[in-house]
């Protein structure tokens, strides 16, 4: 196999340097097209398995980036006239059989969607700058979808870390917000949150316009038109999981849908070994392969089709959505095993664990407690204080100076009698009052294990502006689950005003909390009737091997 860097001009005259990996048997081949900001060299060995499998692999710096020229500007850069240029000039290579599948994980996966839903079928009769099918992992899609949670709040420190690793400069730090922390541990701290950049040791200027962008969505819009198969690869625990399964869904082509119990780098608490995907023992190199070979040859049904890891047991099933025939389902409601039958492509009947009910959720502290923004609650650490003396005096006003004060209002279910799978979407529904003009509500539920272990198992935040002093009932979406929870597990779940770093504070004031200058506290009320945490609790269903089920 041979190995060559080259250059592809885009349409306004831009070289982007490319490497080509040839299959040591004879022309012509189909091709794998990857184009990164990341640095097309750390794809080499990558293009080497693919070439090595029969593909021509080719790999690409994006404008601006490493190799290639032209300048760097994320999301708003060139990708859909550069990638279609590059398309285009694989079809013409002698080598080329005519077929190309785009590929990519995280910025690189966007690349490949976006070429693949704006420039032309391939075969339509004019134009060949489009994929015939596209592999996404861990898919970031768009400026808007990194910069926000749906639901309202900013991702602070991984937009943070990535635009300091990587924006506005041609290589990258991975190091660079790090650096930077450990010149000024409170660095994302500082008001307003805009300013990042000055505080940065280098210059951003296009950090300011991380958070203008408001069109979220549009990629999956227009992928609702393609034809063309898709595979979406995901992890449950990845910060784009839901935008992962939003891309499944909405698909307009045979699509199939791979989630992992990982996170952003296809892994969980383990490193990755050689291709394998940590926790699923799924060998993804090997996965691409088959689906792209049974993609190109028109093998897979035009259904969608999912399947989700049951955390890291082992164990696979449908995503709920997929086309396929009658499952059953079962849900624990207060301790009791309910049946119910259903078809696969409405979601499973959720199993509602209600506040303050001795075999729901138990309430141990904080129904009334002050979110402080000055203090907030943090997203890099599992440690709940709870005062062991709940009779303190004056108990349902809490001090924000006391050290036992309630930052967050926190709930424990019994152990769980049986094991349990969760499978599906889950969300909690908080009935609740607030002071604040504006608030974010923060939801963390947390699986204790017999022996006291915490391992978070579901998160979510959404921002409302609510009438102050009005009691409302807030849904809060907990994205899609993948789980086995063994006897014995208790439930935490906890319900607060911030989640910082990961999360920029709310500064409660009304203000955007991408330029505020200034704090306020805010106090809360959870009430426990009306409230409840729905989980998507599956009994007795019926597993499935994922690699063949993805391909078929």
């Amino acid at each position: 196999m041979t190995l060559r860097t080259l250059y592809v001009t885009a349409p306004d005259g831009i070289r982007l340097a490319t490497d080509v990996c040839l299959p040591p048997t004879p022309s012509p081949h189909p091709a794998v097209v990857i184009r990164t900001p990341y640095g097309r060299t750390a794809h080499r060995a990558e293009l080497r398995g693919w070439a090595a499998r029969g593909f021509a692999a080719v790999a690409q710096d994006v404008r601006g980036r490493h190799d290639s020229e032209g300048e760097w500007h994320p999301y708003r850069s060139h990708e859909e006239e550069d990638g279609a240029a590059t398309i285009a000039w694989v079809r013409r290579q002698a080598w080329s059989d005519g077929q190309v599948v785009a590929a990519g994980a995280s910025y690189a996966a966007y690349c490949g969607l976006v070429t693949a839903v704006t420039a032309v079928p391939h075969g339509e009769g004019h134009g060949d700058g489009a994929p015939d099918a596209v592999i996404a992992a861990v898919p970031a899609l768009g400026l808007a979808e990194t910069a926000r949670e749906a639901t309202g709040p900013e991702r602070l420190r991984a937009r943070a870390g990535w635009w300091a690793a990587h924006g506005d400069r041609r290589d990258s730090d991975p190091d660079a917000l790090e650096k930077a922390l450990a010149r000024d541990p409170r660095i994302l701290e500082h008001l307003p949150v805009v300013g990042l950049g000055e505080r940065l040791d280098r210059e951003l200027p296009s950090w300011s316009g991380v958070w203008d962008d408001c069109r979220r969505g549009w990629l999956v819009l227009r992928g609702s038109a393609a034809r063309i198969p898709l595979l979406a690869v995901g992890g449950t625990r990845d910060p784009f999981a839901e935008d992962t399964v939003a891309l499944w869904r909405g698909w307009g082509g045979p699509s199939r849908l791979l989630l992992g119990p990982w996170g952003h780098r296809l892994t969980g608490g383990a490193a990755p070994v050689a291709g394998l995907a940590a926790g699923g023992r799924i060998n993804l190199g090997a996965l691409y392969v088959r689906w792209a070979k049974a993609a190109l040859a028109d093998r897979l049904d035009h259904t969608r089709r999912g399947v989700i890891a049951l955390g890291d047991s082992g164990r696979w099933c449908r995503v709920p959505g997929s086309d396929d025939g009658p499952v059953r389902e079962t849900a624990v409601v207060a301790g009791q095993l309910a049946s119910t039958a259903r078809r696969a492509p409405a979601s499973p009947r959720p199993t509602a664990l209600v506040f303050g009910s001795p075999t729901g959720l138990r309430l141990l502290h904080g129904a009334e407690f002050t979110a402080d923004p000055d203090r907030p609650v943090r997203s890099d650490g599992l440690t709940v204080r709870v005062p062991t003396d709940l009779n303190h005096p004056d108990p349902d006003r809490p001090d924000p100076d006391r050290p036992d004060s309630a930052d967050r209002c926190v709930l424990l279910s019994p152990p769980l009698p049986c094991p349990l799978d969760l499978a599906g979407h889950a969300e909690a529904r908080v009935r609740a009052v607030t002071d604040a003009l504006c608030a974010d509500w923060a939801v963390r539920v947390v699986a204790l294990d017999p022996g006291g272990r915490a391992d978070p198992l579901a998160f979510g935040i959404v921002r409302r502006t609510d009438p102050p002093g009005e009691t409302v009932d807030i849904t809060v979406p907990l994205g899609t689950l993948g789980r086995r929870l063994d006897a014995g597990t208790r439930l935490r779940v906890e319900i607060a005003g911030h989640h910082f770093p990961a999360h920029a504070r709310n500064p409660h004031t009304g203000e955007d909390p991408v330029t505020a200058t200034r704090l306020a506290r805010s106090r809360r009320t959870v009430l426990t009737r009306g409230s409840a945490l729905l989980l998507p609790v599956t009994a007795r269903r019926e597993y499935v091997e994922p690699v063949p089920e993805t391909c078929r």
